[in-house]
């Protein structure tokens, strides 16, 4: 485990090194509003679109984001934040959600990493079981962009850097899923309609997050 972190600390120090060395205008990649993002997906329809205060966007640094709330037909509600960034050369750089979600009371009880198959991807996500209180919920979230799906932070930070130097890129996106359990015996059923919609929204995601 320490020779993995020693190898993964010297890949990012030496990415840092080409980092420093990207110069030129960085090219901003064709894509449509996240606004323009289907309204239905697996089952699941957008239902309100609460806008974040111009304070968070503020803090956030986004230059797009969508947050939703979808239902599905018996009325099982899901939430969708995806955050994107033209550009996080000038420190507009992506909150994780192990950061952030604390922050907001939300303190994690369980985690794991795994792969969700969807129809023409495979994608590592992150989920975690968080808890505020009585409340709470399975979230799933990745990193997406630049032709890569990651679910690692230093893994994105990784390929950031390798990207800014060699692609003269540095966009990218963070996509997060919540569903709410209302005790620990429905954690597995709210895990289950995270996965299928985290499945069913991949493939709509692809040309939004180039």
């Amino acid at each position: 485990m320490i020779g993995r972190s020693l190898a993964l600390t010297a890949m990012i120090g030496l990415a840092g090194a080409y980092a420093s060395r990207a110069s030129g205008p960085e090219p901003i990649a064709a894509r449509p509003a996240l606004a323009q993002l289907p309204r239905a997906t697996g089952g699941w329809t957008v239902v309100r679109e609460p806008p974040l205060d111009r304070s968070v966007v503020q803090v956030l640094g986004v230059d797009d984001y969508t947050n939703r709330v979808y239902a599905d037909a018996a009325g099982t509600p899901l939430s969708l934040y995806v955050g994107y960034y033209r550009s996080q050369r000038q420190g507009d750089t992506i909150h994780s959600p192990q950061n952030c979600l604390p922050g907001a009371g939300w303190e994690p009880i369980a985690s794991r990493r795994f792969v969700i198959d969807a129809p023409g991807a495979r994608a590592p996500v992150n989920e975690y079981v968080v808890q505020k209180g009585l409340d709470r919920q399975v979230v799933l979230y990745w990193y997406e962009g630049r032709g890569r799906i990651v679910a690692n932070e230093y893994a994105n930070k990784f390929w950031l850097m390798v990207d800014a130097a060699w692609r003269h890129r540095s966009s990218g996106s963070l996509v997060r899923v919540m569903v709410p359990a209302a005790s620990g015996d429905a954690v597995p059923a709210a895990a289950a309609d995270a996965h299928r919609f985290a499945a069913a929204l991949l493939p709509q995601l692809e040309p939004f997050l180039p």
